[in-house]
């Protein structure tokens, strides 16, 4: 299969690499070259570590590495699925579902590997809804087994086979789920976190107290107020958004706190400070 995956940020390289590692080519694009080569690289680094360890060989991870090539715009993609990793945010996925439409094949599947936006609004923005499909992956894609797959409500079963195929192939478990905000994997992680969030700024806890009682007492790997780190506080934000908006509900509110943070750029590991500092 022909794989076009849009956007080279964290995600999209993990999209791209375990495509690559399944046997597909892959066409990464994102809005220039330095970004491109910026999530090659990561992926490089990730194999780096798998022929150290002998999970692979050198030979493996230079055929993986030579199936993904650069695509330096969203045109003309002769692709047989085209999965969509950019920032959460909907008009920006919405832009990029409608130039798909327009770039890539009839036959093509159009997928989003959105966390929390509505599939089957995607699908309403092309004249292939029927081929449209949520195909959200989690963080990090190379090592976490689980993908959600998202049916909008024109979502052909034709669609929903391939692409939950495509997953076990690539060694995943895919588990089929219905298109509400959130899903169920953000339904059900946000509002912990949130939670978490309110509980330090309410002063029950501190950072630490709190990712120590839910890593000791829950038996969680990781802290929640670690993995909005991790997740970027930004994207928990807008996640929050979108099943407040979604549902109407006051449980889904962000956290005054989480809006500061976002306001003052502190979104976590990747920009080097969010509840925790990072070198």
């Amino acid at each position: 299969m022909r794989i076009a995956v849009i956007g080279a940020g964290q995600m999209g390289a993990g999209i791209a690499q375990v495509a690559a590692q399944s046997g597909h080519d892959v066409l990464l694009n994102d809005r220039s070259r330095e970004l491109f080569d910026r999530g090659v690289a990561g992926i490089a680094k990730q194999l780096a570590r798998s022929v150290e360890k002998a999970r692979i060989t050198a030979d493996d991870r230079d055929a993986i590495l030579a199936r993904i090539a650069f695509a330096p715009a969203i045109a003309g993609l002769d692709v047989d699925l085209a999965i969509e990793a950019a920032t959460e945010n909907l008009d920006l996925k919405l832009e990029i579902f409608r130039a798909l439409d327009g770039a890539t094949p009839e036959r093509a599947i159009l997928a989003s590997n959105t966390s929390s936006i509505s599939i089957t609004t995607l699908g309403a923005a092309t004249k292939r809804a029927e081929r449209v499909i949520g195909m959200h992956f989690m963080n990090p894609v190379p090592v976490m087994k689980l993908v959600e797959v998202i049916r909008g409500i024109a979502t052909s079963d034709a669609t929903y086979a391939t692409v939950r195929d495509l997953a076990v192939q690539m060694g995943k478990t895919a588990v089929e789920v219905r298109d509400f905000p959130g899903f169920v994997s953000n339904r059900v992680l946000m509002p912990m976190i949130n939670e978490a969030i309110y509980a330090l700024f309410e002063g029950v806890g501190s950072v630490e107290a709190i990712d120590t009682v839910m890593k000791l007492g829950m038996n969680h790997p990781m802290g929640p107020l670690e993995l909005a780190d991790f997740i970027g506080l930004d994207t928990c934000l807008s996640i929050l958004g979108v099943l407040h908006d979604g549902f109407g509900d006051p449980k889904y509110r962000p956290c005054p706190l989480l809006k500061q943070y976002v306001a003052a750029g502190w979104l976590g590991k990747k920009s080097g400070r969010g509840f925790y500092t990072y070198a």
